[in-house]
């Protein structure tokens, strides 16, 4: 049985000095130019050099424990992250000194694929590496992109959503979800290779249409959004933006956004959303609402137990999708041989 609860996220900076060390930290190794970290840290310093993600962190956190007493379980949380303090590496270190010896992971990433699943195995291996032979084991809970209560709350957010738009506007609201863009080569990679790839976008795809329906929409749309990169390298697309001008130009005046492939309302969702697409949608005169992300709904701490639960053999899995889900067992083998590499 585990000794402990570990939420594992990307960071992101709590202060103005802390931006650019925050963003070298994010593109190490991946040669991005001065000039281009420079552009992103603006982001950063429009929301006074913070983001938003640490805090919402920890307010999940503070749920989760909540609920980890309501349910009688006894595992201390502690939180980690990939890019920024408190460092999982860290973290880890904290753990080893606490006595702790086997730990449950959860990440603030519902999906398959390099980034959203076999990134979080590499920080979770090199915490180890780096932390040194006591440290504890680590087994990352299985993806949840099709959890009953993420899909509950995120059809809830659409319904809300609706409800600020104009009344005259309403029943003529096009419904279109957003996901982080990943390279097209990266998502043809995503997923086991017996499974034939794309595991990433098909899950947002099914995702999307899970919350749709539970939000009583017969249609909807998928577009992306906060690509970076070379221009020349393919990715997923159309962007939200491009897509906007789309549907302004078929005569569309009012759309609902739902950031379906975010936890969180972190930077990406409250600049490219919230400013870009907001001001786009402005432009071209169409009503706009964006629906809420699920991390302070009382609902995510209740999955995360969920998860909990599932790892332990103590409820059934918990899923409504027609995709795969990798992660689900309590061997401590979290995802196949070759799945979703680089």
């Amino acid at each position: 049985m585990p000794d402990a609860l570990l939420l594992l996220s990307f960071g992101g900076p709590e202060q103005p000095d802390d931006v650019m060390p925050f963003l070298e930290n994010v593109t190490r190794g991946r040669g991005v130019p001065r000039a281009r970290l420079e552009a992103v840290a603006e982001h950063y310093m429009h929301f006074g050099g913070v983001s938003p993600i640490n805090e919402l962190n920890r307010q999940i956190i503070t749920a989760v424990e909540a609920q980890l007493r309501s349910a009688a379980i006894d595992l201390p949380v502690y939180f980690g992250n990939r890019n920024w303090h408190p460092m999982i590496e860290d973290t880890v270190a904290q753990m080893r000194d606490d006595g702790v010896r086997s730990a449950l992971v959860f990440p603030t990433s519902a999906w398959g694929g390099y980034s959203g699943c076999r990134q979080y195995h590499e920080d979770i291996a090199r915490a180890r590496s780096a932390v040194g032979p006591n440290a504890p084991q680590l087994v990352k809970l299985r993806q949840y992109y099709d959890h009953p209560l993420l899909v509950a709350s995120f059809a809830d957010a659409v319904g809300a959503a609706v409800a600020e738009l104009p009344a005259d506007r309403r029943n003529g609201a096009r419904l279109v979800f957003t996901a982080h863009s990943v390279p097209i080569a990266a998502d043809a990679a995503a997923g086991p290779p017996e499974d034939g790839g794309n595991l990433y976008s098909r899950q947002v795809a099914e995702a999307a249409r899970l919350v749709a329906a539970a939000a009583g929409f017969e249609s909807h749309d998928l577009v992306w959004q906060s690509r970076s990169g070379p221009p020349q390298v393919p990715w997923l697309d159309p962007d939200i933006c491009d897509h906007l001008e789309a549907l302004a130009a078929d005569g569309t005046d009012a759309v609902v956004v739902c950031p379906v492939g975010f936890v969180s309302d972190h930077l990406e969702v409250v600049w490219d959303l919230d400013t870009e697409a907001s001001e786009k949608a402005a432009e071209l005169g169409i009503a706009f609402a964006r629906a809420g992300t699920p991390g302070t709904d009382p609902r995510f701490a209740e999955l995360v137990i969920d998860l909990i639960a599932e790892q332990r053999g103590d409820i059934p899995v918990q899923r409504l999708g027609i995709e795969p889900s990798y992660g689900v067992g309590r061997d401590g083998v979290s995802c196949r041989t070759g799945c979703c590499a680089r």
